[in-house]
């Protein structure tokens, strides 16, 4: 596993080991000895996964503190637009967002520091993200900003949302509890 900076603090794109011969493909998206190496957390006690229809947005995620937690994102299946916004008050990117455009076999995933809301747009009708977390979720601290709050462009014209994520606060009206 490697790891690339990215301009915002803490958030890192990961490249996974992977393999292929006559049998077909081998990824291994999570390794613990080598995150360890790397310098990032390795304990992810929970791991969930969603399947998207076309032009769904889900965002901008995130637990609020004690409960706050880093995340390893990937796409197992298809292609989506991941998007990450730094809510940490002291950060120099506070504010600031990235994209980063994820498919099934470009072995790569996104690791997210405690702090930074999250959201991704699915490409292509059966797209899968996988989550893993380091903390357990937790109903009470469960928080969002709103998808279209922050000046991000998704280029999707009638995303498909939850009402939930419709209802989350705008990032101006959002009192960040990270620092």
């Amino acid at each position: 596993m490697k790891k690339k900076e990215t301009p915002i603090a803490g958030l890192f794109e990961l490249q996974f080991f992977n393999s292929t011969d006559s049998r077909g493909l081998f990824v291994k998206p999570f390794h613990q000895s080598s995150l360890e190496n790397l310098g990032l957390t390795a304990h992810f006690p929970e791991s969930f996964y969603s399947i998207n229809e076309e032009n769904v947005i889900r965002g901008m995620h995130f637990q609020l503190p004690p409960h706050d937690h880093d995340k390893i994102v990937y796409c197992s299946k298809g292609k989506l637009l991941d998007v990450v916004l730094d809510l940490r008050s002291n950060s120099k990117t506070f504010g600031k967002s990235m994209s980063f455009l994820i498919k099934e076999n470009s072995f790569k995933g996104i690791y997210i520091p405690a702090g930074m809301a999250h959201g991704f747009a699915s490409l292509e009708k059966g797209t899968i993200m996988t989550y893993l977390t380091s903390t357990e979720y937790h109903p009470d601290s469960d928080a969002g900003i709103r998808f279209d709050s922050f000046g991000f462009d998704w280029k999707i014209d009638n995303p498909i949302l939850s009402d939930r994520d419709m209802t989350f606060p705008s990032f101006q009206d959002f009192n960040s509890p990270f620092k």
